[in-house]
């Protein structure tokens, strides 16, 4: 069983101007991605980042910056506009791997996943993270190409190459995740 996890499609990654420009694009891919998941009859989650205001979320760098973002309730914490999100199940996480204090792994063993295909935002931190956690928990993990994007491109490269080599896991262009999807069964 597969399931496709939406990661971090929040305004806030979006303030950024490598990003910025590239929205459109990258909801359109993560939308296509979503409905042919969905009619593939596989499991669609979005998970989102959400921190309170009080710094009891707060990440070591935050902490340390004296600066917070992405709070509950804020506009930075909406999913992008055109983003599909209805009826879809979501989880919020406050680390970059959305399996670091989630019910992630739970979830995933309860829909019999043994593969998820990753979209959204960064790929070279919460991306990148969850796909070496998924490992961990003997999941694979496949990268889809469009869907993906970072603002550090360099990093994104350097990070990913290491996943694919040591990891086994695959970036592949949505094209190809379709016929995967297609051939996958569904729960």
């Amino acid at each position: 069983m597969i399931a496709v996890l939406v990661i971090d499609m929040q305004n806030a990654y979006f303030e950024d101007p490598s990003l910025k420009g590239r929205r459109q694009e990258i909801v359109a891919a993560c939308n296509s991605l979503t409905n042919a998941a969905l009619q593939a009859g596989s499991k669609v989650l979005l998970v989102e980042t959400v921190h309170e205001r009080d710094k009891s979320t707060w990440s070591l760098n935050m902490l340390e910056d004296d600066q917070g973002f992405i709070f509950r309730g804020s506009e930075q914490a909406e999913f992008v506009p055109g983003l599909l999100t209805a009826d879809l199940p979501r989880l919020i996480k406050t680390r970059d791997s959305a399996f670091f204090g989630t019910d992630l792994a739970m979830r995933l063993r309860n829909w019999g996943v043994d593969t998820v295909i990753l979209a959204g935002i960064s790929a070279h931190n919460c991306i990148a993270q969850t796909a070496a956690d998924a490992f961990a928990h003997n999941i694979k993990a496949v990268y889809a190409a469009e869907a993906i994007g970072t603002e550090d491109a360099e990093a994104a490269e350097s990070v990913l190459r290491v996943l694919i080599r040591e990891y086994r896991q695959n970036v592949l262009p949505l094209a190809e995740i379709y016929q995967l999807l297609e051939s996958a069964p569904s729960g």
